[in-house]
């Protein structure tokens, strides 16, 4: 039987993670009522938008210019994009903005005008380049380090090509779900995560579980950072990567199989990546 086709939206999600004393990651449970993984305990995340995307939206972005975001993705343009909706989903999902002060660089931290701007945020009344320019606030995209692509295979309700990134939590921000789209909220360590829902306490879609089995491994938020710093490249600077499952995620110490370059999804929609190179391109 033929499946029906389904649009393939861009999204990205974060792996937010905090020492508490030991690593911690940021994790939210969906409303039952989503259309995509009802239920299901997540990392913030969402489908990219057409202002992450503009002009105003990167120059918000005050130490990675797009075209080398897109080299890091495999991608002719549009890299920066993804780093951008990580950024405004983590806001609009879990309270937490990963932005900087302009002038001072001081961290964001919560208040209540904050707290106010996210409601009119999340209710379509202020755009998140217009909070970011109102506040004078600039996004430092590398603290997003680049960690794994995935996209949703053939069959689902929707679709995704989604890249995921891990970025440290701000100090003293424990966020907050949106009650909205997100009912509960919790920091956890991988390891116990993964134990509750090998115990059935929580539902996991895959591209989680594998992130937080690659999580588990650690015991300190630095020592991740430090190994997707180092992690190896080739002769033309694309990072190595392993196959995840249904995915791909950058290459780290004591992995098993064998690493490439540069990124590919080893999945049935193989025309898909040509059809978003020729669009990048024509763009």
């Amino acid at each position: 039987m033929r499946v029906a086709a389904v649009d393939i939206r861009d999204a990205a999600t974060v792996l937010l993670v905090s020492d508490r004393p030991d690593l911690h990651v940021l994790m939210l449970e969906r409303t039952s009522r989503a259309v995509f993984s009802p239920g299901a305990t997540v990392f913030p995340g969402g489908a990219v938008d057409a202002a992450d995307r503009d002009a105003r939206s990167h120059a918000r972005v005050v130490d990675l210019a797009d075209a080398e975001a897109s080299a890091e993705h495999g991608l002719l343009g549009d890299g920066l994009a993804f780093r951008i909706a990580a950024v405004r989903e983590c806001f609009e999902e879990a309270g937490i903005l990963l932005a900087h002060d302009a002038e001072t660089g001081a961290a964001v931290h919560h208040d209540d005008a904050l707290a106010a701007a996210r409601v009119l945020l999340n209710d379509g009344t202020l755009s998140f380049v217009e909070l970011l320019e109102r506040r004078e606030l600039v996004i430092e995209a590398r603290q997003l380090r680049l960690f794994s692509h995935w996209l949703t295979p053939m069959g689902a309700p929707r679709r995704y090509n989604t890249w995921f990134f891990v970025a440290p939590a701000p100090d003293g921000e424990d966020g907050v779900h949106d009650d909205r789209e997100l009912v509960a909220s919790e920091w956890i360590r991988p390891a116990d995560a993964l134990a509750q829902f090998a115990a059935g306490a929580i539902d996991l879609i895959f591209p989680t579980e594998m992130s937080l089995r690659a999580l588990a491994r650690y015991e300190h938020a630095a020592d991740v950072f430090a190994d997707l710093d180092a992690a190896e490249r080739d002769a033309d600077g694309n990072v190595l990567v392993i196959s995840d499952g249904t995915g791909e995620r950058v290459a780290l110490p004591g992995d098993a199989g064998r690493a490439v370059a540069p990124w590919t999804i080893p999945l049935p929609d193989i025309s898909y990546r040509a059809e978003r190179a020729a669009a990048n391109g024509a763009g």
